[in-house]
């Protein structure tokens, strides 16, 4: 998967792409202050207090919501605005179809690629292995451009490519922090701002590699999804 180097420059405008660019600018503000300065005290690593509510915690295995076999737990970390923990995600075989869409409407766009996707990996005969995910490889003010992602047991042979546009590749992998957002879709972007609060606080060095896991399926627009969202850690 590609990383642009031009992202953040273009999440500025729209609710969710500010969010996103306050995220990951927040960390690179503070490697540079403390190029300048000494590192912080013990009292300035303490986590920042917000009014944003606390993430629920994650669901059980044996729910819908069951934690993908790529995600390997480390120490979780609490803050009052945002829950967040370490872990190392593995490089998997997976279905991948790259499309577009526009930030109004985003969960529709993203809803019937995973619908797509999910036909061609069953009209193929592969196995899932894991919820499917989005990596969002360029945005701007108006829109987006990502890479919807399922998890596969195994990447099929001889088979790189399968029916509408869909091809078989691989998903990220790194050091990251795993985040969760639970609620409306169109109001994740107050979870984003919690999360570049939290960074900031920390002072944490990021990628520009930002990758959202659907443990719910979309039901509508506005229905009810738990994401969990990783931010890779440079």
């Amino acid at each position: 998967m590609d990383e642009e180097p031009g992202l953040i420059d273009a999440l500025k405008t729209h609710w969710r792409a500010l969010a996103i660019f306050t995220l990951l600018v927040a960390s690179a503000a503070i490697i540079a202050e403390r190029r300048m300065f000494p590192g912080p005290s013990e009292e300035d690593d303490k986590p920042a207090k917000t009014a944003a509510t606390q993430a629920p915690a994650a669901p059980e295995a044996a729910k819908p919501g069951e934690k993908p076999d790529a995600a390997k737990p480390g120490t979780p970390d609490a803050a009052p605005s945002v829950m967040s923990e370490t872990v190392t995600v593995d490089a998997r075989p997976a279905a991948v179809l790259k499309g577009q869409g526009k930030w109004e409407g985003a969960a529709k766009t993203l809803s019937e690629a995973m619908k797509k996707l999910n036909a061609a990996v069953a009209k193929a005969g592969l196995t899932v292995n894991g919820r499917p995910v989005a990596v969002f490889t360029k945005t701007d003010d108006t829109g987006f451009a990502f890479e919807a992602m399922a998890p596969l047991a195994a990447a099929p042979e001889g088979k790189p490519k399968l029916s509408d546009g869909v091809e078989i590749g691989a998903s990220p992998a790194g050091k990251a922090l795993k985040f969760q957002h639970r609620g409306s879709y169109d109001e994740i972007d107050a979870t984003y701002e919690a999360i570049a609060a939290y960074l900031d606080e920390k002072g944490l060095d990021t990628k520009d590699l930002i990758i959202e896991e659907y443990l719910t399926d979309f039901k509508g627009e506005d229905a009810s999804v738990d994401v969990d969202i990783y931010v890779f850690l440079k």
